[in-house]
């Protein structure tokens, strides 16, 4: 079964539970006009208050330089950096040296190997969420590489997407009570959905 991961989280209290309901990964946004933005500090904190649980941290990039990225990185205790901008296999290589797992952003499968650990498969497009193209799963997989899938994954699709063998399934505005604020009901009933995914399976 694959890993999940929230994304976005703005909150301790959120993230401590999270972790504590046994989500593998908690992902923070520093992409600049998002409504799930955190500061370098208010994301330090965050990872403070969830110190001693197994959650794994990210770090969500689209515009920073990579001495920016491992600044923040370093600062907050990131385990992950996750990119969506344009960024180089020189960028992944580097980030890879100073100590950080990387996964990042890819649109097509034109090229099926690359640095970074895992390949980002997101529908996301100006904002907006939505679905990304799940077929891309299969070739990456076939190919050996690890795979997150992230793009309007909610308590509905959750067992269709975890179907596609991605390796993490990354979930972020269905589980919003409101907008860039997570809600600990929509989280437990997302978990129920995958309980009742694997219970069948």
């Amino acid at each position: 079964m694959p890993e999940l991961k929230v994304c976005g989280i703005g909150d301790e209290t959120f993230a401590r539970e999270a972790a504590l309901r046994g989500v593998g990964f908690l992902g923070l946004i520093f992409a600049a006009g998002s409504p799930r933005l955190v500061s370098p500090a208010k994301a330090a904190a965050i990872t403070a208050a969830c110190a001693g649980l197994p959650a794994r941290f990210v770090g969500v990039f689209v515009s920073h330089k990579v001495c920016e990225i491992t600044e923040i990185a370093r600062l907050v205790g990131f385990d992950v950096v996750q990119l969506h901008g344009d960024y180089s296999d020189s960028d992944v290589l580097a980030l890879k040296a100073a100590g950080f797992e990387v996964w990042r952003l890819r649109k097509n499968c034109d090229v099926l190997d690359g640095p970074e650990d895992a390949v980002l498969l997101d529908g996301r497009s100006g904002g907006e969420s939505r679905l990304a193209d799940w077929s891309l799963v299969a070739p990456f997989k076939r190919a050996g590489r690890r795979v997150v899938l992230a793009g309007a994954v909610s308590k509905e699709n959750i067992a269709s997407a975890i179907a596609t063998g991605a390796d993490v399934i990354d979930v972020n505005s269905s589980l919003e009570k409101a907008l860039g604020v997570k809600s600990l009901r929509l989280l437990d009933e997302l978990l129920d959905a995958v309980s009742r995914t694997i219970a069948g399976s």
